[in-house]
């Protein structure tokens, strides 16, 4: 069921609706500097940890920054995680969808085909203005596929990605998934990685709309299962705003 969309309150701190009330200002932030001498790019980035949160209400969010672009709002990381669901990017075949059982469908606008999302996934959303960076999807992608690639190089992992399938994968199984989208110059959606979260929705399903693609996580290719998901949040994040040229957190 689709959730009605409220309204955004100074510069997007509330998000109302129905059956949901969000104050992103009651979660944990951070602002970071960009280290690019260009003024154009100048700008700081918040970086938003969001925890556990339903999957609408968090794209319809993206979805109005991307509609309503305002010179004066920085570039945004969200990391978190979501309640089970699967999702649908904009050209998803339903064909994929094997056994849907009672977690929830939607058809998002996203790229890409049908994933699963759940308690134990890492996703990190990534709202860029693309246009004054002068950076296209392609690039885009290379740069978060390139990030997710070192970070789990920290732990000891190989990690790929693979040509036409975009997402990282290890050995043939894949770990991370990719959908974005570009509006207005600006991008939404971003990347999930697989940490230690329940697998087994996957199988109801032709993941990213490959059949009898396997999926892995990094609680299962790691020693040391202390701690996963802030290690691996804080590792990707910094990798990301390296990349992106931001001052790192400390």
């Amino acid at each position: 069921m689709s959730l009605p969309f409220g309204r955004f309150l100074n510069n997007l701190t509330t998000l109302e609706s129905q059956h949901f009330q969000m104050l992103l200002t009651d979660y944990k932030s951070f602002r970071v500097c960009s280290l690019d001498q260009d003024i154009t790019v100048g700008k700081g980035l918040t970086v938003r940890r969001l925890g556990l949160q339903d999957y609408e209400p968090i794209w319809r969010a993206m979805q109005y920054i991307a509609a309503h672009p305002k010179a004066e709002r920085g570039n945004e990381i969200w990391l978190l995680s979501h309640k089970p669901v699967f999702t649908l990017g904009q050209a998803a075949k339903l064909e994929h969808i094997l056994d849907r059982g009672d977690i929830p469908l939607i058809q998002s606008d996203r790229g890409g085909q049908v994933t699963y999302h759940g308690p134990g996934q890492l996703v990190i959303y990534i709202l860029l203005d693309v246009r004054e960076r002068v950076m296209g999807i392609r690039k885009l992608v290379e740069l978060i596929e390139e990030s997710i690639v070192e970070t789990l190089s920290g732990f000891g992992i190989i990690a790929k990605p693979r040509s036409g399938a975009p997402g990282v994968y290890v050995n043939d199984a894949k770990i991370a998934a990719l959908g974005l989208r570009i509006k207005n110059g600006r991008s939404y959606h971003g990347l999930s990685l697989n940490v230690d979260m329940d697998l087994s929705p996957f199988d109801r399903i032709n993941p990213c709309g490959y059949p009898g693609l396997v999926v892995t996580q990094l609680v299962d290719l790691v020693k040391d299962k202390g701690g996963l998901m802030q290690k691996a949040s804080n590792s990707l994040v910094n990798t990301l705003l390296r990349q992106l040229h931001y001052q790192e957190l400390s």
